[in-house]
């Protein structure tokens, strides 16, 4: 469930402190050099700036509704009790909440639109995505809906292709939160950093994302590979994306060959 923003061709740098999604200012945050606050890393020091995206947007297959345990539960610090008691009676629990024991405690969250949140944490995809290796999630996301269907789409077809599926229409929700978190930025670092934006193997950005993520880090924001000028995060910490909802439902049409088309499903009559 890591292909809401998954890539990163990067365009020319920009300059510290442009404006954020919100008309705000994005800008170096306290600590940006050394340990968790700054990664030096080959090339040097890569800077931590805060990223305030509100929305942010992730696209996820409709197949997968959110988890009711995380969103029923008030307290984080009560899922592991109620999940060993509602599991004695639900034997498919295990396979919607996922590997919970993943999240440590003091970073979990429930409540309305947690179980999207927790689901990126908890259900890992093999091999990972490009700051993920599989033993670890990260929730996804890009700063515009354009950017996370280009994501999506492009994972969708690849994956629809080396299996040989048939056409057919895939159903996709859109994910909405809000993301402001202090965050490694190689926005820019294309042409610094070649691996951490190699087109097809991810095995520098995840060493990268591993390394990161052990000394502490919050996530990685970088450009995406599959949109011209779009912007990705990579999130370790599931505190850090609030008030995940629904959005808008899609339908990405697969002809056999690619995502031919993409619409959106709207009710015009309940």
């Amino acid at each position: 469930m890591s292909d809401a923003a998954d890539g990163g061709a990067a365009p020319p740098a920009r300059p510290t402190g442009g404006p954020s999604e919100e008309g705000g200012r994005e800008g170096e945050a306290p600590g940006a050099t050394g340990g968790a606050g700054g990664a030096r890393d080959g090339e040097g020091a890569v800077p931590v700036r805060r990223v305030a995206w509100r929305p942010c947007y992730r696209v996820v297959p409709s197949r997968f509704p959110p988890i009711q345990l995380f969103e029923r539960v008030a307290d984080p610090a009560d899922l592991d009790a109620v999940f060993a008691v509602e599991a004695l009676t639900n034997d498919r629990l295990r396979e919607q909440v996922g590997e919970l024991a993943r999240v440590p405690v003091a970073e979990r969250v429930t409540g309305p639109g947690a179980g999207y949140v927790m689901a990126a944490f908890t259900h890992l995809a093999p091999g990972g995505g490009r700051f993920t290796d599989g033993t670890f999630g990260a929730y996804y996301a890009a700063r515009t809906l354009e950017t996370a269907i280009a994501e999506t789409t492009y994972h969708r077809a690849r994956f629809l292709a080396a299996t040989r599926e048939p056409p057919m229409e895939l159903d996709m929700r859109v994910l909405v939160a809000t993301l402001d978190a202090a965050l490694h930025d190689v926005r820019g670092l294309g042409a610094a950093r070649p691996e951490l934006y190699h087109g097809e193997s991810y095995a520098a950005s995840q060493a990268f994302a591993r390394r990161l993520r052990e000394g502490g880090a919050d996530g990685v924001a970088y450009d995406s590979v599959r949109h011209a000028g779009g912007e990705c995060a990579a999130v370790f910490r599931p505190r850090l994306v609030v008030g995940c909802k629904q959005g808008k439902h899609l339908t990405y049409v697969w002809d056999g060959r690619g995502i031919a088309l993409v619409y959106e499903k709207r009710l015009l009559r309940a």
